[in-house]
């Protein structure tokens, strides 16, 4: 047996796939592609991914393919676009003539296509606005999300359980910040009373810490209306999934925000979604386009959070996958949850560089057909090592792979097509109206108030009852005459007996 003939045995036996499954190309061997089917079984998609490789080498392409084909199984697709790359997919692409030529090699049909999408903001981009209220994260998660020590947390959870005990919700930042003021000031005895003291410098500190995260654009982000995770499981009249955009390239320079985003959303899908088990395919596929994001600036507590969400929310059946360009971005507790690697091209620089591949190979199945920390630096645009779980979740073998290409659009939507969609949209108009209900502000400003006032009256009845009355001044009156008259009778008999000598 040659070794093509070995290499084409061991890859159809790996790959095999009874059940529905996504055709991610054909593979590649000594530098040849062949009409080998590269595919992943749907039913191991909620075990979660990776889809790693420098800048240009099609990551981004990579995941249109895998959201199509999600999408004509009938799969919702959450996708988190930070550089505002991905909208295309909403058109039908263009069959161009490097597009036959790749189709050709792989022997795979090209039709092109575009697919449902709604397009979603975090900020004021237009777009189906989401948001969530401070109560929804509840007392840990936020302090997870703020970084707070133990007993900072434990302030958050007193704050939270005073909250709920007097019917105040904690809707946005302005509402948690006006409690925080007002248990270390007007309500100081009453907490103390109920929940115990608590220290002004550890509002003050917990204070600066919610500003922050204010100022990262959480002031627009948390409140009403919540956004609710059914509208993200939605199918069209074709019986296509959708393809949720959302549109984050103006928060960049923003990783508390994406992060606070992040973690909410899936601990909600993970609390709203009833579990499955194992079933044939997923209920929705999250992708996390520069997931570094997340990670870079994450504390431990919000780290372990992450992780255990992650190794929880598969039995949900949703699977998620992080794009980034090193595999070594994703902490190694996360990394270990994840079934399926789609590895594009690394490039090496320096010595860095080159030790990062090492490292990153290291990561795979040991090949007996790749050198794997050398064929990483050699794949082409549009090319990846794939390693993934067959139906038995076992690990496939290593393989190189053509990638097909997308049958949408490869380029952003126009501002034309973007308005158009939204004005189409029904979740548009479901979230475009920002309520600001009472809640624990309106309400414990009315309360101050309240107090306010109590106090000046006090003040009032205090003072009017140390002015003296009508008999008392007329007393304190006669006393002045008549020390005064004294005064000038003394006065006068001295001058007088002066006078006589």
């Amino acid at each position: 047996m040659s070794n093509l003939e070995k290499f084409i045995t061991d890859i159809n036996s790996g790959y095999a796939c009874k059940g529905s499954n996504i055709n991610l190309g054909g593979a590649i061997l000594e530098g040849e592609a062949h009409p080998i089917a590269v595919t992943i079984p749907l039913k191991t998609f909620n075990r979660h991914g990776l889809i790693a490789g420098a800048t240009g080498t099609g990551k981004t392409k990579t995941i249109q393919v895998l959201s199509e084909q999600l999408s004509q199984n009938g799969i919702p697709v959450l996708m988190m676009d930070i550089k505002g790359d991905f909208s295309g997919i909403a058109k039908e692409g263009e069959e161009k003539d490097f597009i036959k030529e790749r189709h050709s090699k792989i022997n795979i049909p090209f039709t092109p296509k575009g697919f449902p999408v709604e397009l979603m903001t975090l900020s004021s981009q237009e777009g189906v606005r989401l948001r969530a209220t401070v109560s929804e994260f509840g007392p840990v998660l936020f302090s997870r999300i703020l970084d707070l020590n133990e007993t900072q947390a434990g302030v958050i959870a007193v704050i939270f359980k005073y909250c709920d005990d007097n019917k105040m919700p904690l809707l946005d930042l302005k509402d948690i910040k006006k409690v925080m003021n007002y248990i270390t000031a007007e309500g100081k005895e009453e907490i103390a009373e109920d929940y115990g003291k608590i220290s002004t410098a550890t509002t003050g500190t917990i204070l600066r810490k919610i500003i922050e995260l204010e100022q990262q654009g959480g002031d627009i982000f948390f409140g009403e209306k919540s956004f609710e995770i059914d509208d993200l499981m939605r199918i069209d009249e074709n019986g296509n999934g959708y393809i949720s955009i959302v549109r984050l390239n103006d928060i960049q320079d923003k990783p508390k925000l994406f992060s606070t985003f992040m973690l909410n959303l899936l601990a909600e899908i993970y609390n709203t979604m009833p579990e499955k088990g194992d079933v044939e395919q997923p209920e929705l596929v999250v992708f996390i386009d520069e997931a570094h994001l997340i990670f870079s600036e994450a504390s431990d507590a919000l780290l372990d959070q992450i992780e255990t969400i992650i190794k929880l929310i598969r039995s949900k059946g949703i699977g998620v996958y992080f794009i980034t360009q090193n595999p070594m971005d994703i902490p190694k507790g996360v990394l270990a949850q994840l079934g399926l690697k789609i590895q594009h091209a690394l490039r090496a620089f320096t010595a860095n560089d080159r030790q990062a591949i090492k490292q990153t190979a290291e990561n795979y199945p040991i090949s007996d057909y790749y050198n794997t920390d050398e064929i990483i630096t050699s794949l082409g645009i549009g090319e990846a090592l794939v390693t993934a779980l067959n139906e038995k979740g076992v690990p496939t073998p290593l393989v190189a792979c053509m990638m097909r290409a997308p049958e949408s659009r490869m380029d952003i939507l126009t501002e034309k097509e973007i308005e158009s969609i939204n004005n189409n949209s029904k979740l548009v108009e479901k979230y475009a109206e920002e309520i600001d209900r009472e809640s624990a502000y309106e309400i414990l400003t009315k309360k101050i108030e309240e107090i306010s006032e109590e106090v000046t009256e006090a003040d009032e009845e205090k003072k009017a009852s140390k002015e003296p009355g009508m008999g008392e001044t007329l007393g304190k009156a006669a006393i002045k005459v008549v020390t005064s008259a004294s005064f000038i009778r003394g006065a006068f008999n001295v001058l007088m007996k002066v006078l006589k000598k």
